[in-house]
């Protein structure tokens, strides 16, 4: 049985690295105040002027009646965590409390003397879960509750001091869309001359090179009945049943044909999403399907590892990474795209990161497991702030695009869909002036990439 703390030891001290563990702690701190529990974190607990190691050292050595550890390679590997776990353990033996030290398991991590053989609580699966399972603990054994349910202020003043500035002047952003500034005049609605087969149809159609969507015996797309001679030589020749014009099409469907204008519309999406597709494709990119969609990403065969991409005007280029690594995962950037009709025909980008193993010579070999990418993305990619986000999306369009201002993408022998290559921008009445600011190369250093929380979204 454990021995009975002194009346004195009232805090729960919280071990971590900063400012790698910062984002986890400040999601943690507060819920365990309000669940009556006294948090000691430097965060909160530091005011300007004071001696931090020694009120650290102090805080654990007289007032701590148990020890949080935040758990990771990277969080184990810093010298003042290791210098409070020396503490702590000597803290063990004093109070006779064999669960004084009480890891949480952030991220993976080798064990390290000393802690390797005490029970951690899960945090990696989930943070929700984690807490559960740490408050369960933290009643088995008595913990007092001396806060009173109540959340230090210094949590508000600290939220605030990480506040966006605002400042009452124009700025210009860049959105996440490419607008759409040329389209084929003509729709075909193509269909076999001899009847085939539907099932071979679709997958002749599914592995053409231009986009097409099924309808009736045949087909909708910008090719003509030339382009299809050699994809579609076992099915035979096409020719061409009705021609649509393209902006009446896309704004009034077709009653001849049947379509309403809501069909039409979704057709026309679906085509532009295969012509983006079917177009980074042909450029090389690496195709990985999420979830919610089909993207594309830098990989090997277009970008060495670590290798910056220039972007931006003359006169103001800067680079970005698009393929990096972090604890030690390759991650390579892409994006997927949602096309939209509205306001007008444009693109909407979504970034995306994938994460892979890092094999023979550095190649490439993509986590298959879905949870384990949720989980790289999240920790890592938390704090990419705006920033970092917005100069990998330049330079994905960088390599691209490459000298044009335009990307063209085939859709056969009756046109090309052509995109802006740059993001279309706008201007805020405002000015939001970031707290933290990144170099001219807009890019973060790997040791601000790890730890944090995200929400669960695909990124």
């Amino acid at each position: 049985m454990n021995a009975i703390a002194p009346i004195d030891r009232d805090l729960i001290f919280i071990s971590k690295a900063t400012p790698g563990d910062d984002q986890f702690v400040l999601w943690l701190a507060p819920r365990l105040e309000a669940a009556g529990y006294k948090v000691f974190a430097d965060i909160f607990d530091l005011d300007a002027g004071d001696e931090w190691r020694g009120k650290l050292t102090v805080a654990l050595q007289t007032r701590a009646i148990k020890m949080l550890l935040c758990c990771s390679d990277e969080t184990l590997a810093r010298r003042g965590v290791r210098e409070e776990i020396s503490i702590a353990e000597d803290l063990t033996k004093q109070l006779q409390d064999p669960n004084f030290i009480i890891p949480l398991k952030i991220r993976t991590f080798q064990k390290l003397f000393g802690i390797g053989g005490l029970q951690y609580v899960d945090f990696e699966g989930g943070w929700a879960k984690g807490l559960a399972s740490l408050l369960k603990s933290l009643e088995r054994q008595q913990v007092p509750k001396a806060g009173g349910g109540i959340i230090q202020p210094e949590w508000y003043a600290y939220l605030r001091r990480r506040a966006v500035e605002i400042e009452a002047a124009p700025e210009v952003l860049t959105s996440n869309w490419l607008r759409i500034v040329g389209m084929p005049e003509k729709l075909n609605h193509l269909v076999p001359r001899n009847r085939a087969e539907s099932a071979l149809l679709r997958n002749l159609g599914a592995s053409f090179e231009f986009p097409m969507a099924e309808f009736g015996d045949g087909f909708l797309t910008f090719a003509n009945p030339l382009d299809l001679t050699e994809h579609f030589e076992r099915v035979g020749p096409f020719r061409i049943e009705r021609d649509f014009d393209m902006l009446d099409f896309m704004e009034n469907g077709s009653a001849d044909a049947g379509i309403e204008s809501r069909d039409a519309k979704s057709i026309m999406v679906n085509l532009l999403r295969q012509a983006w597709e079917k177009h980074c494709a042909r450029e090389g990119f690496l195709a990985h399907t999420f979830s919610s969609g089909l993207s594309f990403h830098v990989g090997e065969d277009k970008l060495a590892l670590k290798k910056r991409v220039s972007w931006g005007r003359q006169g103001e280029r800067r680079n970005s990474m698009l393929r990096g690594v972090s604890r030690k995962k390759i991650w390579e950037y892409g994006v997927s795209v949602i096309p939209s009709l509205f306001p007008y025909p444009h693109m909407r980008l979504k970034g995306r990161v994938l994460f892979s193993d890092i094999g023979e010579r550095n190649k490439a070999i993509v986590i298959p497991d879905t949870k384990a990418q949720f989980r790289l993305r999240r920790s890592v990619c938390s704090v990419w702030r705006n920033k970092a986000w917005h100069g990998r999306v330049m330079a994905f369009m960088e390599l691209l695009a490459g000298e044009s201002p335009y990307v063209g993408l085939a859709v056969g022998s009756g046109g090309t869909i052509t995109l802006d290559a740059m993001p279309i921008q706008f201007t805020a009445p405002v000015t939001a002036r970031q707290t933290n600011r990144l170099g001219e190369d807009a890019e973060e250093p790997d040791e601000t990439t790890l730890g944090g929380h995200y929400e669960d979204e695909d990124v």
